[in-house]
């Protein structure tokens, strides 16, 4: 009797076991087919393709266009938009036209202009010197990274910026200023600081730095064309030891892809650099956190605003940064137009650059910067530590040499200190005691203009 009743509860365990084990069995299957049905239904192969050009529009669409809620900052506080109006138009001033827009490097988008503007503008039927030509271009969302925002009366109730206004310019087709857009190149004909002294309240500003406006408004004039400085709100210095302004060339942002660090001083990468900007530059209302900048030794003013750990509701940064990154990455550098350079001479220069000049040391094909952490201190390069000092790891960054010919206006370095690659090449023969013939030299540059 008991050994059957053994045998029956082992059939019943043994029975619910297999149920248990066919239903699992089952499910995983089920599952398998679910995801092989959805890789079958939507190709496997096509979803990342599909998510990249998604991310890629997105990406031009945040780079060109977003102002991420900094309206608040430039138009609603700093009342640039204003200055841009002129008293004839409700604003202040003598007003900005297209001809003083143009002088201070903004640029045109042409492929923003409707035909029938092309047109007038071809025959010579718009006036250039008119502020009101400069709200309708506004309108039109033509003016390389600056978006108006306008009232019922078709006047200006605040201004904002993009990542295009200093990281993109055009191709000068139409005419000098106007033209197709190039993202990624730097703007080096860019006045920032005379644009932003425009503005007729700078108090924010001049409250940040602790000085007055008029101090505030001299040093945004004292930059020049294709400077910025994104370290003056960090550490209130504006102005080298020797008198010099402390802002620094506007950098290309294409060619970055495989490249770690970003600027001239490293800080972080790209979405890094993006996030820094977007906050504490641009104004943008968004989340931004980075420790270092509480040293209030190094950053005694990003540390007495809080800059180190910004927070925004809602965020109107960080759900664009992957799509920004994603786009940026995917902008290369542009080749050299035919006949910008020897070509025999830069074959010889190639041969200069990886063995006598000791350039690919550092400058590691094809990527021309070092895999990795491509960071030196100033005395590895021969140079002193204001700038370098001014970052977190106070060393300066092997920069990427593709492209080298769209920003040879401004010179080269950081800072410009050297006015032409020739006098970049020299300098590096001194420093190293490379021992480069004249001819070497002059081979060497002209490979660095082929890249």
């Amino acid at each position: 009797m008991k050994s059957a009743l053994k045998i029956a509860l082992g059939l019943v365990l043994f029975t619910a076991l297999a149920a248990v084990t066919f239903h699992w069995i089952g499910a995983q299957q089920a599952s398998a087919q679910t995801l092989a049905d959805a890789a079958s239904a939507r190709g496997s192969d096509a979803v990342l393709p599909n998510d990249a050009g998604r991310m890629m529009k997105e990406g031009q669409k945040t780079f060109r266009f977003d102002t991420f809620g900094d309206e608040e900052f430039w138009g609603d506080t700093l009342q640039l938009h204003r200055a841009i109006e002129g008293v004839k138009l409700g604003g202040v001033g003598p007003g900005v036209s297209p001809a003083t827009a143009l002088a201070v490097g903004l640029k045109v988008d042409v492929d923003a202009l409707p035909a029938s503007l092309v047109a007038a503008l071809k025959q010579g039927k718009v006036n250039l010197n008119d502020p009101a030509t400069t709200l309708a271009l506004l309108k039109l969302n033509s003016v390389v990274g600056v978006t108006g925002f306008f009232n019922e009366q078709a006047t200006l109730r605040s201004i904002g910026i993009q990542c295009a206004l200093c990281h993109s310019t055009v191709d000068n087709s139409f005419a000098p200023g106007i033209g197709h857009r190039l993202d990624g190149w730097a703007n080096r004909d860019l006045n920032v600081g005379a644009i932003v002294a425009l503005a007729p309240n700078l108090q924010p500003e001049a409250d940040l730095l602790g000085v007055d406006q008029a101090t505030v408004r001299a040093v945004l004039n004292s930059w020049g064309p294709g400077h910025f400085d994104a370290e003056l709100a960090l550490d209130g210095k504006a102005f080298r030891p020797d008198g010099k302004t402390s802002a620094v060339l506007i950098p290309p942002a294409f060619g970055l892809a495989g490249v770690n660090l970003h600027t001239w001083t490293g800080w972080g990468s790209v979405t890094y650099w993006n996030a820094f900007v977007a906050n504490l530059e641009m104004h943008g209302k968004g989340t931004f956190f980075d420790p270092r900048l509480n040293d209030s030794v190094q950053f005694p003013v990003a540390a007495a605003a809080g800059f180190g750990n910004v927070r925004n509701t809602p965020d109107l940064i960080t759900p664009k940064l992957a799509a920004l990154q994603f786009y940026q990455l995917g902008i290369p550098a542009p080749k050299p137009p035919k006949g910008s350079f020897d070509e025999e001479s830069a074959e010889r220069g190639k041969e200069v650059f990886e063995g006598q000049g000791k350039c690919a040391s550092c400058h590691v094909s094809p990527l021309f910067t070092e895999p990795g952490w491509n960071m030196h201190t100033p005395e590895e390069i021969g140079v002193d530590d204001f700038q370098a000092n001014r970052a977190p790891d106070k060393r300066y960054r092997t920069s990427p040499l593709k492209g080298l010919w769209t920003h040879t206006k401004g010179g080269f370095y950081h800072d410009g200190r050297f006015a032409t690659l020739n006098d970049v090449v020299q300098h590096y023969n001194t420093v190293f005691g490379l021992g480069l013939a004249d001819q070497q030299v002059h081979d060497l540059v002209e490979y660095l203009k082929s890249l």
